[in-house]
């Protein structure tokens, strides 16, 4: 099991070696919550005085902004004609990065998984089985770089394969395999199996056979050392037909090595206190200051200037699985209380975006709604926002509720994954106890996000002392990275000390 001459059990900080794998890393290329996760948690692990080394593909937007980057190795891989340079650079100038710079499948625009006309590129399969061998190849040290990983912390689907790549080999590294999210499950047919070449072996009901498909995912749940979710309550959801996508049952023959641990934030990128994208910095003692950025946000975007209106913000993307369908079901009825407004941002589905395009053409001085990513635009939506809406029918973990509670934007979420781990919904009970941090409801239905939004009405118009003490709970919680890292770090030492020694049983 890879180096671990240097690793006894009894000493709990003896440095790890560690490769992360994932298919995006903030800031050098971003889809959704894994950049954020692949580009904080290896940088937390690595102030915790660990060997963290960080490999993605080599999209043209990557390299571009990792520059200067150095030729490393020269790697030749299985299904592939031509070779394959393994890059080396830095990861915001501190954390050592790997790129895997295969041209003819990653040197094209759009982005990571799909073309500039939204479909998933045709040959996915073909790109990640490649990204997972050259994984694999550094993994076991083959790759030429004198550096073998204790442990490879895979995420996602597009590095499933690694763990069955090398579970059977001898002087493996261990494994970890987090999962982001369930209904990305990298499902492929048999003939595109036979053209990757992968090993006969993992076709099977043990391995990667899947209803007469095959998973790439699956191939990370069943064959790592150690699984992981992004948090506790999702953890217990994938292990149900409601959330397994078919896969519930290997999940819960894997339960004894499954765990949640909740994503953490940058507190240094997300901190109102030194945000630079933000007019007016404030924390917790100069919570009244935080007015000052709903001013400024409403002039931005047109909206009339009143620090007494009640505004509502929307960040993420516009799908079903984020409750936008929802959202847009109770705008009117939000449009019609007199002192609220609401600020949306976020690209999805287009007829999704037609309808708030229309909204906000409908309700100029209530509604306006900016479509596509604004990273300082949405720094600014939540210092200058009074209440986030997230009414997510499902949600792993989620990150903007998580900057919400920081920036003193009060979160109203359903009772699902992360959400539920994150907020602390307001009853008698919790403000007595002074543990409420959000409103919380249970169905995923538009008359349950009404009654929570109407709660939050109702509780604004309270004396503003009750409406800040509820802002500031949230304010004090740490979701900062370290207590995560830390988290992480129990769980790579369990994979190292205690490897699955074979298949797992099947799906």
């Amino acid at each position: 099991m890879g180096n671990l001459s240097n690793f006894s059990p009894l000493e709990g900080q003896t440095s790890l070696k560690i490769l992360f794998a994932a298919s995006e890393a903030q800031p050098l290329i971003k889809t959704g919550g894994l950049a954020d996760v692949a580009g904080s948690l290896p940088p937390a692990l690595r102030r915790l005085n660990h060997d963290v080394r960080l490999i993605l593909p080599a999209y043209p937007e990557a390299v571009e902004k990792a520059i200067p980057l150095k030729t490393l190795a020269t790697l030749h891989l299985p299904d592939h004609h031509e070779p394959v340079r393994l890059l080396s650079g830095t990861l915001s100038g501190h954390l050592p990065l790997y790129l895997v710079d295969a041209p003819s499948l990653f040197e094209r625009v759009g982005n990571p998984y799909t073309g500039p006309d939204g479909n998933d590129w045709p040959d996915n399969a073909q790109r990640f089985a490649l990204f997972c061998r050259a994984i694999a190849s550094v993994a076991l040290n083959q790759a030429g770089l004198d550096w073998q990983p204790d442990l490879v912390h895979c995420n996602d689907w597009q590095t499933g394969l690694v763990p069955a790549l090398i579970h059977s080999e001898g002087n493996r590294p261990a494994t970890l395999f987090t999962i982001h999210n369930m209904a990305y499950q990298g499902i492929f047919d048999h003939a595109i199996f036979r053209k990757l070449q992968l090993p006969p072996e993992l076709w099977s009901l043990d391995g990667l056979e899947f209803h007469g498909n095959f998973s790439f995912l699956k191939g990370g749940l069943a064959f790592a050392d150690r699984l992981t979710t992004v948090s506790p309550t999702y953890a217990q959801e994938i292990c149900t037909p409601e959330y397994g996508y078919g896969l519930e049952g290997l999940l819960l023959r894997r339960q004894d090595r499954l765990s949640g641990v909740l994503n953490g934030i940058d507190c240094q990128f997300w901190d109102p206190a030194t945000d630079p994208y933000i007019p007016q910095h404030f924390d917790g003692d100069t919570f009244h200051l935080k007015r000052f950025n709903k001013l400024r946000l409403q002039r931005e975007l047109g909206l009339p200037q009143d620090e007494n209106a009640f505004l509502f913000g929307h960040i993420g993307r516009l799908v079903e699985q984020k409750g936008i369908d929802m959202i847009l079901d109770i705008l009117p009825a939000l449009a019609s209380i007199e002192d609220v407004q609401v600020v949306l941002l976020g690209s999805g589905a287009e007829h999704f975006e037609d309808a708030l395009h229309d909204m906000g053409e409908r309700h100029p001085e209530k509604i306006v709604v900016h479509l596509g990513y604004n990273e300082p635009l949405a720094h600014r939506i939540e210092a200058g926002a009074d209440c986030f809406l997230m009414p997510s029918r499902f949600e792993p973990c989620g990150l903007n509720q998580l900057y919400s509670l920081r920036y003193g934007t009060v979160p109203i979420v359903r009772r699902t994954g992360g959400l539920a781990d994150t907020v602390v919904d307001v009853n008698p009970h919790t403000l007595l106890d002074g543990s409420a941090t959000g409103f919380v409801f249970d169905e995923p239905n538009t008359s349950a996000l009404w009654n929570a939004v109407e709660r939050a009405v109702k509780f604004r118009r309270r004396p503003p002392a009750w409406w800040q003490k509820l802002a500031m709970t949230g304010m004090r919680q740490d979701f900062c990275w370290e207590s995560s890292a830390r988290h992480y770090l129990d769980l790579y030492r369990e994979a190292i000390l205690n490897p699955i020694p074979g298949q797992t049983a099947s799906a």
